[in-house]
């Protein structure tokens, strides 16, 4: 039951074929930048993670052996006086030890890491809005394919009535030939005619393979057949949802973000340390000047500081964050207006349209009637063939055209609707 209901979902797409929206989902989920999504969030969170890290304690190692030229040492009076008192008083020697571990812990910051994980972030957005922009105009080559499909099938639909045509007034012909009527001359110019337009089938039918093979591995579907789209009116209220200004606005957030982060870099650091090394001379000076030996040694404490070098760069620092700021806004300026201007052109080429259609039906109906006519005369031996070809072209030209000017209208309104992703 449940493989039924399956078979009956895809029912559809399999009778009536790929709808243009699905041809552009299922483009931009095969086109391989589809995959740079999840390498900028996987980068984000590593980077986000590593900045995190400077909540935990940070330690060093660090050994040393130096040779000084002058060591801390009692006046000869005192070594004197310990002498007579059998106190052998040596002095520090002047080569001297060293091996210990630093550890520090940040316990307030000024809210550096914080600004620098917004940042990390706001970066990350910026790099993916950047991609929706690549990837958005995988529509419109989509749009190329499809509409060129679309075109394809019609000239092949009207071939294929012209062809109908031609062979009924060849059986005609055939008919008046054994009555004496009409020369097999004649009935040999239509077949002629009729095997000409057999050709242009055939090649018809090869752009259409061509096309097809194109959409379904730019697509990544096994593409059928293209559904001929609705003549969507757009709203001019709808306003404009390209992804170019979504990518300028995540700018101008990750420039907010910088902001905030110059506050922080003046706030002062708190935090505590340990320092334990193991060496000679160490602390207890006093016991080193009488005996040479190594010892433990450690220190704990809290520590304030205040680094008041990022206000030497500061202004310039916020400059330049300006100058991004001004940056995107010009950036976005420029987008709109030239956006504009293609709405603008985009209204007269559809507007244009519409009025070749409006005037395609009554020639077409035009041209029918001269055909019919003209096969009527024919009938009766009043024109000869090629008179009567010369109106089948005629009214066969009128219907290609009014489905170019139809297929053209609806790729211009999509091509709108692509300017203005509404």
């Amino acid at each position: 039951m449940k493989r039924f209901i399956l078979q009956l979902a895809f029912l559809p797409m399999l009778a009536f074929g790929q709808t243009l929206e699905e041809c552009q989902q299922a483009a931009e989920r095969n086109y391989p930048l589809i995959r740079q999504y999840g390498l900028i969030e996987r980068t984000t969170d590593i980077t986000v993670a590593n900045i995190q890290k400077g909540w935990l304690p940070q330690g060093s190692a660090s050994a040393q052996a130096t040779y000084q030229s002058d060591v801390t040492a009692f006046p000869d009076e005192i070594g004197k006086m310990y002498q007579q008192m059998g106190v052998a008083m040596k002095g520090l020697e002047k080569d001297q030890y060293r091996m210990g571990i630093d550890v520090q812990q940040t316990v307030y910051d000024g809210g550096n890491i914080r600004s620098q994980k917004e940042i990390a972030r706001r970066q990350g957005e910026v790099e993916a809005a950047q991609n929706d922009v690549k990837i958005y105009n995988v529509r419109r080559r989509v749009n190329e394919m499809y509409f060129a499909l679309l075109l394809v099938d019609e000239q092949i639909k009207l071939n294929s009535d012209l062809q109908q045509l031609l062979v009924s007034n060849e059986k005609k012909l055939e008919s008046m030939v054994r009555e004496g009527t009409a020369a097999e001359s004649d009935r040999q110019n239509v077949k002629a005619e009729r095997l000409k337009n057999a050709q242009q089938m055939t090649n018809l039918q090869s752009q259409r393979t061509a096309l097809v093979r194109m959409l379904s591995t730019f697509c990544g579907i096994d593409m059928k057949e293209a559904v001929r789209p609705e003549a969507d009116v757009l709203d001019p209220n709808g306003g404009n949802n390209r992804p170019e200004l979504k990518a300028i606005d995540a700018q101008l957030r990750l420039a907010d973000s910088r902001e905030k982060a110059l506050d922080a870099a003046l706030r002062p650091r708190f935090g505590i340390f340990a320092q334990v090394f193991y060496g000679y001379p160490g602390y207890n000076m006093f016991e080193d000047m009488m005996e040479r030996k190594f010892s433990l040694n450690a220190t704990i404490g809290a520590r304030l500081t205040w680094n008041i070098g990022s206000l030497y760069t500061r202004k310039n620092d916020k400059a330049k964050i300006n100058l991004q700021r001004e940056t995107a806004y010009l950036n976005r300026d420029r987008f709109l207006f030239d956006n504009n201007l293609e709405q603008i052109q985009q209204n007269e080429k559809i507007e244009r349209f519409r009025k070749l259609l409006a005037d395609d039906d009554e020639i077409i109906a035009l041209r029918s009637s001269i055909r019919k006519a003209a096969e009527s005369r024919l009938e009766h031996g009043i024109i000869d063939v090629n008179d009567l070809l010369s109106e089948i072209n005629n009214e066969n030209a009128a219907r290609v055209q009014q489905s170019i000017h139809g297929i053209e209208m609806l790729k211009e309104i999509y091509e709108l609707k692509f300017i203005t992703n509404q």
